[in-house]
């Protein structure tokens, strides 16, 4: 099941999926375990944003989440957005990643004309490199390489390049 995240209640799953890859991934730049409190205060800004954050749960238990935020501040990107997607280390490789992004998509596509960002008409996934999986993900979904920033992160003493791949809605 797919459905929209209840900041109180899911933190504290989002805050254990998440502290997975920033205490053994790249995936992530942040070096330091996220607290649910802080997860929960950064669903509240995404949803105050009238922008998606989702999770998936199976048999209850939240096993993966996306979300979109603005890709930059300043005004002119107003009708840019940057995707994320988290699975539960457990959980890859079994078709939930297709499935949540693609719903995250779906409630881009559909944002009301109140919504601050709203049309959306670009999506921006970041991806710290290699991480073939995510790559695949994001081009099976029709996003596109735009460019890599070489060695734009530090963390685990090595140098990290990151990707960008887009989409046009």
């Amino acid at each position: 099941m797919i459905r929209t995240a209840d900041a109180m209640a899911d933190s504290p799953a989002i805050a254990r999926i998440y502290d997975h890859y920033v205490r053994h991934d790249t995936a992530t730049f942040e070096t330091e375990p996220v607290s649910a409190d802080v997860l929960r205060t950064r669903i509240e800004a995404v949803a105050a944003r009238g922008l998606p954050w989702i999770v998936a749960e199976d048999d209850g238990r939240v096993v993966g989440y996306a979300y979109a935020a603005p890709f930059r501040d300043r005004a002119a990107y107003a009708h840019t957005l940057e995707s994320t997607i988290y699975l539960d280390h457990g959980a890859r490789r079994a078709g939930l990643g297709t499935a949540l992004y693609a719903e995250l998509l779906a409630r881009l596509r559909a944002l009301p004309g109140s919504c601050a960002h709203a049309p959306v008409h670009s999506v921006m996934g970041v991806i710290a490199l290699p991480h073939p999986g995510s790559v695949a993900l994001h081009e099976r979904l029709g996003f596109t390489h735009v460019g890599t920033v070489r060695d734009a992160g530090l963390k685990f003493d090595r140098w990290i390049d990151v990707g960008y791949w887009q989409l046009l809605l």
